[in-house]
């Protein structure tokens, strides 16, 4: 209970600190008197301001070409790509686009891999497979949004009952996080998952 409320005050601490350290002496240079914690202030007007123009027409050009120069640097490319991806792959979430969480037998029998349900497997593949399949991400750890796309047998997989976003917690804390057990009776279940 009390290490979440630490680790978060440190967290803020650590921001707010390095944010009024580096705008607060950016901001000295230019004005005669300084109010401690301009700093921060100044900050949060320009994350407001750059959300008010990003949402306009001129506003998402500029985002872009923003964006392009920022990939062109090589070392600030890699940075900003690996930030972006897990931004995009976990707002994603809220549109569905994982439908749940299953266990399945990964990397080998009697190893299990948290894994996200995607859908039914269609076309070719399934028509060549003796079960029906599945399709199941399995993302790695702590970045989600690289992992392995398999197509595994319907009867292999194991359903869980904790949300999406549990899962990805657990996954991004590389296991430290771990969300409740369900009650007696709701444990997990194999079976259907259509």
């Amino acid at each position: 209970m009390v290490t979440p409320i630490w680790g978060t005050y440190l967290v803020l601490k650590t921001l707010f600190i390095t944010t009024e350290g580096f705008l607060g002496d950016l901001l000295k240079k230019y004005i005669d008197f300084y109010i401690p914690g301009l700093g921060i202030v100044t900050l949060v007007l320009l994350i407001f301001f750059t959300g008010v123009l990003t949402t306009n027409f001129i506003g998402k050009k500029l985002f872009q070409i923003w964006e392009f120069f920022l990939r062109q640097v090589p070392i600030v490319r890699n940075i900003y790509s690996t930030i972006k991806s897990i931004i995009d792959t976990v707002s994603r979430q809220g549109n569905k686009r994982f439908n749940r969480v299953v266990l399945i037998e990964f990397p080998r029998k009697g190893q299990y891999s948290l894994a996200f349900l995607t859908g039914v497997t269609q076309g070719e593949v399934q028509r060549v497979t003796h079960q029906k399949v599945v399709n199941v991400y399995v993302p790695t750890t702590p970045n989600p949004t690289s992992g392995y796309m398999l197509m595994v047998p319907e009867e292999d997989i194991i359903p869980l009952s904790m949300t999406v976003e549990e899962g990805m917690k657990m996954i991004i804390s590389g296991g430290f996080y771990s969300p409740s057990s369900p009650q007696a009776g709701e444990g997990v279940i194999k079976g259907n998952v259509g």
